[in-house]
C-alpha cells in the first residue's frame, strides 16, 4: 500500500511553516488532518507539499448488476477491488469518477428528487476500496454532456428543452430556477450521505480528494460577450461551490472546465474562460482537459507542451491556485513518447496533479479502442514513473 489516508505525520507538520506561502496559505488544524488542501498555489497534506498523479475510471459506479440484493448482486465487490488492485499496482494516487446518473441502470437519481440507496451503497463500497488501497477520489457531481442523462435530464424535469443548444438554460436562474434547486438538493443529499460500511459521512471522509461541480460545464453561444467573459457560468460556479463549502468546509472544490479558449489556441471561447471562472473564491484549484491530437485541435507535441505551460502559468501566477490536468490523452501518435515529454514538461513547470483518460478494468477491453489504457499498454510505464516522481516531491504524510 502506497499511502495511509487516515494517518498523519509529525514530520509533515513540522515542515508546515517552511512550506506554506505568505499569502493564500491555510494552517493545518486537527480537524483538517488527513484532508488534502490548497496551500497557496499548490496542494498540501498535513502542511507538507502534496503532488499526485492519477487517472479517470469514470464508470466505477456501474460495477455490478444494478438489480437484486444490494451487497451481492447490485454491486460487484470483487470487480471493484480488482480494479483498485490494478490502480494501486500502477501507482495511481487519484481517481476521477462520475457520481451522477439519471438513468434507471445504476441511477443515483433516476427521477427528480428520488435518490437510489442501492446506488449510493455501491458508491460506499467504492470509497471503502479506494481507502484500503491508499487512493483518493475526485467525484464529479453532474455532467454537461448527454451521457447518463446529464443536465439534459434536469432540464426535461423542469419542462424545458434540452440538447446542446439549450444547456445554457441550466445555468441561468431566470430560465430554470428549478435546476438550481435540483442541483443543490442532490449535493446536500450526497455530501451528507453516511457510508454504511465506515459510518463516516462523505463530507467527513478524507478519502475524497475534492468535489467537482460538473464535467466540462459551458455557457455557450448565448452571446458573444458571454462566450468570452463567462459572467453567467461564473455566477453559477460561485453559488454552487459556495453551497458545497457551506455543507462541507474541509474538502476542496473545482469547477471541472476544459480549458478551451482562443487565448490558448485550443478550442474556442465557450462561456467558460479559464481564468475568470476559476478565480471564484469558492474554487480551490483549476482544471483543464487537453486532447491535442483531436482533429479540431491538431496540435504538435511542442504546441501541446506550450499549452500546458500556459495553463500552469495562468493557474499559479494569475489565478493563484494549484493546477489539475483532469483529463488528457493522445491518438494516432507514439503515445509513449508524447506522455514522456508531457509529463516531463508538467513536472518542470511544477504542475500539481494529473489524471489521464482513461483506465478501464480488464472486463472492458475494446470499449474505447482509441483512449483505453490497459495494464499492458506501454505508455503506462511512463505514467508510473511520473507518479513516482510526483510522490517523491510530496511530504512524508503523502509517502507513508
Amino acid at each position: 500500500m502506497r499511502a495511509r489516508l487516515l494517518t498523519t505525520s509529525a514530520v509533515a507538520l513540522l515542515l508546515a511553516t517552511a512550506f506554506l506561502p505568505a499569502t493564500g496559505a491555510q494552517a493545518t488544524t486537527a480537524a483538517d488532518e488527513g484532508f488534502v488542501q490548497r496551500c497557496g498555489i499548490h496542494f498540501c497534506l498535513d502542511g507538507a507539499p502534496y503532488y499526485v498523479a492519477g487517472t479517470n475510471v469514470y464508470d466505477l459506479f456501474t460495477y455490478g448488476g444494478s438489480y437484486g440484493d444490494t451487497e451481492t448482486q447490485y454491486m460487484d465487490k470483487a470487480r471493484i477491488d480488482a480494479q483498485f488492485d490494478r490502480l494501486e499496482a500502477a501507482h495511481v494516487g487519484l481517481v476521477r469518477l462520475w457520481m451522477f446518473d439519471h438513468e434507471e441502470w445504476h441511477g443515483f437519481e433516476s427521477a427528480k428528487g428520488q435518490y437510489n440507496d442501492q446506488e449510493f451503497a455501491l458508491f460506499d463500497y467504492v470509497v471503502e476500496s479506494a481507502r484500503s488501497h491508499g487512493i483518493r477520489l475526485l467525484p464529479t457531481l453532474e455532467n454537461y454532456w448527454e451521457a447518463y442523462g446529464g443536465i439534459d435530464t434536469r432540464l426535461k424535469w423542469e419542462g424545458l428543452p434540452s440538447g446542446q443548444s439549450n444547456r445554457w438554460r441550466f445555468f441561468n436562474k431566470t430560465e430554470c430556477p428549478g435546476c438550481f434547486t435540483q442541483y443543490k438538493d442532490y449535493v446536500k443529499y450526497a455530501l451528507n450521505r453516511v457510508n454504511h460500511y465506515s459510518g463516516i459521512a462523505y463530507k467527513d471522509d478524507p478519502t475524497i480528494f475534492a468535489w467537482e461541480l460538473m464535467n466540462e460545464p459551458r455557457y455557450q453561444d448565448v452571446s458573444a460577450e458571454e462566450n468570452t467573459d463567462g459572467t453567467t457560468l461564473r455566477a453559477w460556479v460561485d453559488e454552487m461551490a459556495g453551497y458545497i463549502k457551506g455543507i462541507d468546509p474541509r474538502h476542496m472544490v473545482d469547477a471541472g472546465i476544459e480549458g478551451h479558449g482562443t487565448k490558448y489556441g485550443f478550442g474556442g471561447d465557450e462561456g467558460n474562460p479559464f481564468v475568470h471562472i476559476q478565480e471564484s473564491p469558492y474554487i480551490d484549484f483549476t482544471s483543464a482537459h487537453p486532447y491535442p491530437t483531436e482533429e479540431w485541435a491538431n496540435l504538435s507535441l511542442d504546441d501541446t507542451k506550450k499549452l500546458v505551460d500556459s495553463w500552469i502559468s495562468d493557474s499559479h501566477d494569475v489565478v493563484g491556485k494549484p493546477f489539475l490536468m483532469g483529463e488528457f490523452n493522445t491518438k494516432n501518435v507514439d503515445r509513449t513518447t508524447w506522455w514522456k515529454e508531457l509529463f516531463g514538461e508538467f513536472e518542470a513547470q511544477n504542475g500539481d496533479a494529473t489524471a489521464f483518460w482513461w483506465f478501464p478494468d480488464m472486463q472492458e477491453q475494446g470499449v474505447d479502442p482509441i483512449y483505453s489504457v490497459l495494464e499492458n499498454s506501454p505508455e503506462l510505464a511512463e505514467f508510473t514513473a511520473h507518479a513516482d516522481r510526483q510522490a517523491a516531491k510530496s511530504g512524508a504524510a503523502a509517502r507513508d
